[in-house]
């Protein structure tokens, strides 16, 4: 019996999906893609400025451009190859059923609903399908009976089993243990089977002891990790022991740290960064900068560092946290203030990165799950000779609109790198802000 051809889909898609990946149009494979015209008056829109959503408006404009030609778009035009469908630019939103009737009010959205309505009026042997990162749109296209998914491409299929950077162990006996204490390092087969995965972190147990032993790729042994101190700054768990030897590491030249809040991995970032001063040009710290209502740094008053200081206090606080370890008049205490003096430390919006070339420097990113997996990308390939790149975040914890735990840059970034040797992870589990703060995460 021949085996039947999968009928061909069309997808629209909305403007969120193009800010999110410019390239999104081509991985629908051999379906067809449709753009209403209303998703081409946002991106305009969108196109002025240095944001990574700026970038992606203009990104997408010019590739629409180029693939169309003279032609046409608003009839079907082919994308590249065999195994792609085709594209055009819908206008005609003169569907039966009005959204903005429906939902009382005139918005893009609801054009952009009426567009792939009408479209499947005019396609009825084709599944019409609206592609969106927008939640609300998604539901609204439903309540209108029209099939509506998230843009998966870039996205984690299983969160609940993301790397997490460290396997517990127990054994019956302590010889594991004793070995680990007594020579530094033990062959790694004596405690596990599996494939070895690079700076891999585990606790051995048994019944009355217990060890921190790492895979060190280059010596191909689990090696012994012992408890250090970062700029006065000692860990207080498991994880945060794994956390400091990962970014205290020379061979790591990118590490990332996730957990809840109040776990430490902003201030055991800025603790090893100071610590590891002396060996690197510059510090750089940095958080992405989500203002509120959508509006940019530009409509804030004052000068660059006026209008990023109140998104980067808790940078500023922990910084603090640090030099409230010792004396106002110790050689500590004043370092950091003439570290921040001279721009050695510098607090910076990722914004100003992007084209620079980072040579000789630690460069930390904090609340990194607001990033776009581009994001991430455009901030990873930008380092030079001699820098290490570390990111923390809480995947749980998003602030940014159409991204959520499974699609931003950070879980992106611990699926696709982990087992890489100069790569290292850990997710830190336990709160060590206060007792009242943990009382909190887990009664409230």
């Amino acid at each position: 019996m021949p085996r039947q051809k999968k009928a061909k889909k069309i997808f629209v898609l909305d403007t969120s999906v193009l800010l999110y990946d410019s390239e999104a149009v081509k991985n629908f494979e051999k379906h067809d893609i449709a753009i209403p015209i209303t998703v081409l008056e946002e991106l305009d829109s969108f196109k002025k400025g240095n944001t990574v959503t700026n970038l992606h408006a203009r990104e997408f404009i010019r590739y629409l451009d180029r693939i169309t030609d003279a032609n046409m778009i608003q009839k079907w035009i082919p994308l590249n190859g065999k195994s792609h469908g085709k594209i055009r630019v819908i206008s005609d939103e003169g569907s039966k059923v009005n959204a903005s009737d429906v939902f009382g009010s005139q918005k893009n959205d609801h054009r952009i609903l009426n567009s792939a309505l009408k479209l499947r009026e005019e396609e009825p042997d084709k599944k019409v399908t609206l592609v969106s990162k927008d939640i609300n749109l998604r539901l609204k296209a439903r309540a209108l009976s029209l099939d509506a998914e998230d843009y998966e491409t870039i996205r984690i299929k299983d969160i609940n089993h993301l790397y997490r950077g460290k396997t517990d162990l127990k054994f019956e006996d302590n010889t594991h243990i004793n070995d680990l204490y007594k020579k530094g390092q033990i062959d790694y087969d004596e405690i596990d089977q599996t494939n070895p995965v690079s700076n891999h972190y585990y606790i051995l147990k048994n019944h009355s002891s217990s060890a921190l032993g790492y895979y060190n790729p280059a010596s191909k042994k689990v090696e012994l990790v012992k408890q250090m101190n970062a700029y006065g700054i000692t860990p207080r768990n498991a994880e945060q022991t794994f956390a400091m030897h990962a970014l205290m590491n020379p061979e790591v030249l990118l590490a990332t740290i996730t957990g809840a809040a109040g776990t430490g991995k902003t201030l055991l970032a800025l603790a090893c960064a100071l610590e590891q001063r002396s060996q690197y040009r510059q510090i750089y710290l940095a958080r992405p900068i989500v203002p509120l209502s959508n509006r940019d740094l530009g409509y804030l008053p004052g000068d660059v560092k006026s209008k990023i200081d109140p998104y980067m206090q808790p940078l500023w606080d922990n910084l603090n946290i640090i030099k409230n370890q010792y004396k106002e008049t110790s050689k500590q205490y004043k370092k950091i203030d003439e570290m921040v003096q001279t721009e050695k430390l510098s607090i910076v919006p990722l914004a100003y990165i992007r084209g620079r070339s980072l040579n000789n420097v630690i460069f930390i990113v904090d609340e990194a799950q607001n990033l776009t997996p581009h994001e991430i990308k455009t901030i990873i390939t930008r380092a030079g000779e001699n820098t290490k790149i570390i990111f923390t975040g809480d995947i749980f914890q998003i602030d940014t609109p159409y991204l959520d735990a499974q699609s931003n840059g950070l879980s992106y970034l611990v699926d696709r790198m982990n087992n890489n040797d100069v790569y290292a992870h850990i997710n830190l589990e336990k709160g060590e802000r206060s007792e009242l703060a943990n009382l909190a995460s887990k009664f409230l």
